[in-house]
């Protein structure tokens, strides 16, 4: 006996064939890939927020980290913006996270605990908005074998005066929602 496909079954099995072999393949008919094109506005918003230029008094920007840097990846088949700096403080880590905390409140943002307690993750997260402009802002203070490994010894040792720490925030190139603990 023939084996014989119904020709309204024919366009559901293709459709199926299609869309495994995109995710085998790592592209996807359901999530379409977004590049970086066009999201100029958008990184000049992220760049532009006050909580990048509005560190705890006392606290300044390493020499080998002035400025705020910035950049868009998408390589994982989503765009994904973000800015940030680094910051040098010489009071504690506690005075550091009570400041941010405070003036990200005040800017809207909600603050999002860890789900892991009992666990320090060394530092703290926020998240403002709602699809289409949702943020995340995040606060870490990178161990010193870090710094010394990512950026070399001459900025590592600026950190030994303080408290080193960086902040960035974040954003799908479309706003669309974002969890800080995913």
């Amino acid at each position: 006996m023939p084996f014989r496909i119904r020709p309204g079954r024919t366009t559901a099995l293709l459709l199926s064939a299609v869309i495994v072999a995109g995710g085998l393949s790592g592209c996807s008919l359901l999530s379409p890939f977004k590049s970086c094109e066009g999201t100029e506005g958008r990184m000049k918003e992220l760049e532009s927020l006050p909580l990048l230029a509005s560190p705890p008094p006392g606290a300044s920007a390493p020499r080998t980290f002035d400025g705020v840097y910035s950049e868009c990846a998408d390589d994982s088949g989503d765009a994904w913006l973000s800015a940030g700096r680094t910051y040098v403080y010489p009071g504690t880590r506690q005075e550091v996270l009570d400041h941010y905390r405070k003036a990200a409140e005040a800017d809207g943002w909600r603050f999002v605990p860890e789900p892991m307690s009992g666990q320090d993750m060394g530092g703290s997260c926020f998240t403002r908005g709602e699809d289409g402009q949702a943020k995340v802002f995040t606060l870490y203070f990178p161990p010193a074998r870090f710094l010394t490994e990512f950026y070399g010894p001459e900025a590592a040792a600026e950190f030994a005066t303080g408290s080193g720490f960086e902040i960035w925030v974040g954003s799908e190139a479309d706003g669309a929602k974002t969890s800080c603990w995913s």
